[in-house]
């Protein structure tokens, strides 16, 4: 084994230790002199090849209304921006120097809330402003601080210098969509609303559809290049579907009127109103109004008060304690109530009826107590024959499907609360279930229920029992075809017996034409319904602290022989006069009739007997074209009523088109010269008077 030669190995390990030690510190010396003295270098060819991805946001779908109106809709907005280091200003700014002043003299007459003199400072302030990296001027200077609509923008575009090619001027924009409700707060708390810039979707159906409105965002590649972004597509957007409602927007704008009166009247002065109209058969919400007084004493849609305002109901209750009440059995119209002078003891209160101070209804029978709506015929009733087995009571509501949860697709919606009895091991029921909470509850208090469930439960009624679950979205669509679709749901195909149904749709019917709902009622089709008034609880004050809030509403359905449509209308107001039927009716009533009116034939000519033979009147005119049409219908001239008249004075032509008019007289030597549009109103030249050839006759039309 040969000896390790030190004096030979050592040297060389020296001089490879030197060697890599002096090219690691030349290592280092570049870059350091690459990221100090090179820096401006490589920044700027960092810049002219940058390369990113950028998501490409898809247009977002339509909410139309159910004949297709547009509710809601995107509409592109833009914000405009500056690049001072585009081309034009590269080498000097002669070009833009020459220009400014026009600039901003056609910004100022875009924009005249700034002078000419300020978009001039503000621009300089751009064009001279020194960058991070040194470089001089703003790469995205704003030129206005807010969004503009597509023609302002095309106005600024054509502004001189910004009309030049973009990556010479550096005029460029970013684009927004943004959401526009043509109808403006028409059914707005329904529809719902955008975060704004964020354009994500916060109430209403624009966040329960959202997944379906949004749309897929795509992705674009973008590489800049000597100072232009070259875009490179790698997914493109896919475009949201339009969702097609069920409102109508004739009845929305009608529901909402007609309530507004109401709220705003003198005798009113409402602090919150809610109407809903239902169609019978599909359960179709056609119109929905909330609206609510703000603290400038305006109505606004602020909270869907329709599927979330749960409140002590008051009588509209009623209907559904009795048809517990048919549906068992246990009594029917015929069995007599005896409510006195209109006050009894029960449990140690007094229950009143509204007619107390006046006598009381005396006795009545179970029918005439929902007509007069006795608060002590319908707590006697439910108390005597349920007071020992109040669970069954609870479940009948439950089965009348008063208590039903809809689940409905609205961010908001609160279902029902109704207390279900509980027995303690002794047979007893609870220390929270007291002996009046059972007649209290069967007269609409100490429950908890939002109008949507209570025209829900009446919209059975007028159904013949069949409970339909409320629809808002008929249909999914994309580029006009249906992707999807939401049919009509059935959640109870019968809510209670048919006689009970039978004998409740018959009350319900008298209530309106003999009780206490005669505001509610037309003279043009039968109505039937149910008034409420009820005291609102201010929790731990109870009913009766300060000013008496009053919940005021009507439910109810028409025709009541043919049932099309069931509606409620509920008003919030502070003291009296407080009226269910005297006040929420009456709007009901404009409702009902406002609809019905839309469907009604006002045509004379739709009376005639369908298998008789009409014959036609045939005006004074272009007798050839006229004989000609009769001709071939079959028609003698002289049965059609033809009147062509003396050809020496002038024909009365009013009511004729102005073609024919205009024939009939020019054709006997008259002048005839026209104003406005449509049929003839007036003819200066009297009818009847003899012509004078060449005389000016002046027809007036009007559509």
């Amino acid at each position: 084994m040969s000896k390790f030669d030190n004096d030979k190995v050592l040297p060389r390990y020296t001089a490879i230790a030197i060697v890599l030690t002096l090219i690691g510190i030349a290592v280092i010396g570049k870059a350091f002199y690459i990221m100090t003295m090179k820096k401006q270098y490589w920044t700027e060819v960092a810049d002219r090849l940058k390369r990113d991805s950028v998501s490409v946001k898809p247009n977002r779908g339509n909410i139309l209304s159910c004949d297709g109106q547009l509710m809601a809709t995107s509409i592109p907005e833009y914000k405009i921006y500056m690049d001072f280091q585009a081309s034009a200003f590269e080498k000097n700014d002669s070009l833009w120097l020459d220009k400014v002043d026009s600039v901003c003299d056609g910004l100022n007459k875009i924009f005249p809330s700034i002078t000419p003199h300020e978009f001039r400072v503000w621009l300089e302030t751009g064009r001279k402003k020194v960058n991070k990296n040194g470089s001089i001027g703003a790469r995205h200077w704003p030129i206005w601080n807010r969004r503009i609509n597509y023609n302002t923008y095309v106005e600024v575009q054509h502004l001189p210098f910004f009309n030049m090619p973009r990556y010479k001027s550096g005029f460029h924009e970013e684009i927004f969509n943004s959401r526009r409700r043509p109808f403006t707060s028409l059914a707005l708390r329904t529809i719902g609303g955008l975060y704004g810039a964020k354009d994500s979707a916060y109430y209403g159906l624009e966040l329960s559809y959202d997944s379906i409105l949004r749309g897929t965002p795509g992705i674009t590649g973008r590489r800049k290049i000597l100072n232009k972004y070259m875009n490179i597509p790698v997914r493109l957007p896919e475009d949201g579907c339009d969702i097609v409602t069920t409102i109508d927007v004739n009845m929305q704008d009608l529901a909402e009127r007609s309530l507004l009166d109401m709220l705003k009247s003198p005798q009113v002065n409402g602090e919150l109103g809610v109407a809903i109209l239902m169609e019978v058969e599909t359960g179709d919400v056609k119109a929905i109004v909330n609206m609510m007084k703000n603290e400038n004493g305006d109505y606004i849609e602020a909270v869907n008060s329709a599927i979330s305002y749960r409140c002590e109901p008051g009588s509209v209750f009623k209907t559904a304690s009795f048809l517990v009440a048919l549906d068992d059995e246990v009594a029917d119209t015929s069995y007599v109530i005896h409510t006195g002078c209109g006050v009894q003891p029960m449990y140690g209160r007094e229950m009143k009826d509204h007619n107390w101070r006046r006598g009381g209804y005396g006795d009545i029978n179970m029918a005439r107590t929902l007509e007069v709506s006795s608060n002590i015929g319908v707590s006697h009733v439910i108390d005597k024959f349920y007071h020992n087995e109040a669970e069954r009571y609870v479940k009948g509501l439950s089965r009348v499907g008063i208590n039903e949860d809809l689940k409905i697709p609205l961010v908001g919606y609160r279902p029902p609360i109704i207390r279900m009895p509980k027995r303690k091991k002794n047979g007893h029921y609870d220390d929270n279930w007291y002996a009046t909470t059972l007649p209290w509850m069967s007269i609409g208090y100490e429950t908890q229920i939002a109008p949507i469930n209570t025209v829900t439960f009446y919209n059975a009624i007028a159904n013949n029992g069949k409970m339909m679950r409320p629809r808002f979205v008929k249909k999914v669509t994309k580029n006009g075809e249906t992707v999807m679709e939401f049919p009509p749901q059935v959640i109870k195909e019968r809510i209670a017996k048919p006689k009970a149904i039978k004998t409740m749709q018959t009350i319900l019917e008298h209530v309106v034409s003999q009780g206490l709902g005669r505001k509610a009622g037309s003279k043009l089709f039968k109505v039937a319904g149910k008034t409420g008034t009820a005291q609102v609880s201010q929790g731990k004050a109870g009913y009766k602290s300060g000013v008496v809030q009053y919940w005021l509403s009507f439910a109810g359905y028409f025709p009541a022989d043919n049932p099309r449509y069931t509606c409620i209308v509920c008003i919030k107001k502070s003291g009296l006069p407080a009226s269910g039927g005297g006040m929420s009716g009456v709007v009901f009533h404009h409702i009902a009739e406002g609809v019905m009116a839309r469907h009604l034939k006002m045509s004379v000519e739709d009376a005639h007997d369908e298998h008789s033979v009409t014959i036609p009147d045939v005006k004074n005119g272009n007798a050839k074209d006229a004989n000609l049409v009769l001709k071939r219908l079959g028609i003698n001239k002289k049965m059609a009523n033809t009147a062509e008249g003396a050809s020496d004075v002038a024909p009365n032509v009013i009511g004729m088109g102005a073609k024919d008019a205009v024939y009939a007289l020019e054709s006997r030597g008259l002048k005839v010269r026209m104003q406005g549009k449509g049929k003839v109103k007036h003819q200066s030249y009297p009818a009847g008077k003899a012509i004078v050839e060449g005389a000016e006759c002046v027809l007036t039309l009007e559509h």
